[in-house]
Parts: structure tokens; C-alpha cells; sequence
């Protein structure tokens, strides 16, 4: 679905469910449920519980949905209530985290096997920006696989745009050093994660 009409819908179900419309809501967590299930797994590594985050979060939102001031995307709004409530709930009880260093570094893909290879690296680079100390891993999350541009993300998290630039260098400075072989190999997943947009070198 094109943003524009995802923004235009998630405002009028807004506005129908401030009317009074309650159902209206539906079409909310229709559109957004499996991103945010999504993104809360990446903050916890469980099935089970990110489902029931991405609850919290949306019954959040619900209680909230009077203080969006539209001064951004609702999306933007969203994202950013449901990372603190995925903070909040690590913070209560938090994941069981694998050191950097106990990640399996991702073989070199065989020609004969390139693709099967190129699916398991991809998975080991996951596990690696999984296993990035928190600060880190949260901005390389929002930005590689939410594709969140770095405004974006730094709204999310509440923190300014440097802060968050300077994070995703050092995140991704982790991951060269600790898997040094990516760089060389061809996977989508594992370029766009290792290598800096543009926008976070200006």
C-alpha cells in the first residue's frame, strides 16, 4: 500500500474513532499489527511476546490516540509509543541477550549453493544486529529494516538526529569488525546493513 494512502486512511480511521466510531480502530491494527509485531521481535527475539507487546502497544495508542498532534505521520506517532513500551517491558524483564562474539560468523556462499548460502547469511547477520549492545542495535533496527529515514527514527526514539547518526556508525563499525567477510559478499540484507546511506554521512 502507497504511504500516501496509508497516511490518508490511518487519518480518517483516526478521526472516526475520536467521533466516536470505535471500530474504526480495527483498520489501525489492521495496518500497522504485523509491523509492530515485527519490531517488537527484533527488540525481544520472542514470537510469543512480541505479540503480546505490540498489544500493549496498540492499547496504548488507543488510551493516547487524543495526544497525536499531527505534526507528524501517525506511523511516525506509532512507532515511536510502541518503542518506549517495548523499552518499558525489557526494562520489567529483560531478554536474554548473545554476546557479539558468540555469533557464528556467516560463511562465504558457494556458487553451487549461492542461494541457500545467501539466506543463511542473511539470518546471520540478524542474529549479529540482534546481539549488538541495545544503544545500537535499536537505531540499526528502525533504520535497515524499519526503513526509517534517520529523522524518522531519531523521533522514535526521542533522541536528536547526531545522536542517532553516530549510533548507526558504531553499530555498524561492530559488525565489520566482528564479521569482516561481509563487506565481500553479495547478499541485499547484508550490503544495505554494512554499508552507510547517504543520508548518514551528512
Amino acid at each position: 500500500m502507497p504511504a500516501a494512502i496509508s497516511a490518508e486512511e490511518d487519518r480518517n480511521d483516526v478521526d472516526r474513532v475520536l467521533a466516536g466510531e470505535v471500530q474504526a480502530f480495527e483498520g489501525i491494527v489492521r495496518r500497522w499489527q504485523g509491523p509492530l509485531v515485527n519490531m517488537a521481535w527484533r527488540y525481544c527475539r520472542d514470537r510469543g511476546r512480541a505479540e503480546d507487546m505490540a498489544q500493549e502497544a496498540f492499547l496504548r495508542a488507543w488510551r493516547g490516540l487524543a495526544g497525536w498532534r499531527r505534526e507528524s505521520s501517525f506511523s511516525t506517532w506509532l512507532f515511536a509509543l510502541a518503542a518506549n513500551v517495548f523499552r518499558s517491558e525489557l526494562q520489567r524483564f529483560p531478554a536474554v541477550n548473545v554476546p557479539l562474539e558468540d555469533v557464528a560468523e556467516p560463511a562465504v556462499p558457494a556458487t553451487q549453493h549461492e542461494g541457500l548460502a545467501g539466506k543463511q547469511s542473511d539470518e546471520s547477520v540478524r542474529r549479529a544486529v540482534l546481539a549488538l549492545p541495545h544503544r545500537y542495535r535499536e537505531p540499526v533496527v528502525l533504520y535497515y529494516f524499519h526503513e526509517m529515514d534517520v529523522a524518522a527514527a531519531s523521533r522514535t526514539m526521542g533522541l536528536p538526529e547526531g545522536t542517532v547518526k553516530a549510533r548507526l556508525a558504531r553499530g555498524r563499525e561492530l559488525l565489520r569488525k566482528r564479521f569482516p567477510h561481509l563487506n565481500q559478499q553479495n547478499t541485499p540484507q547484508l550490503r544495505s546493513t554494512l554499508r552507510p546511506k547517504k543520508e548518514v554521512l551528512q
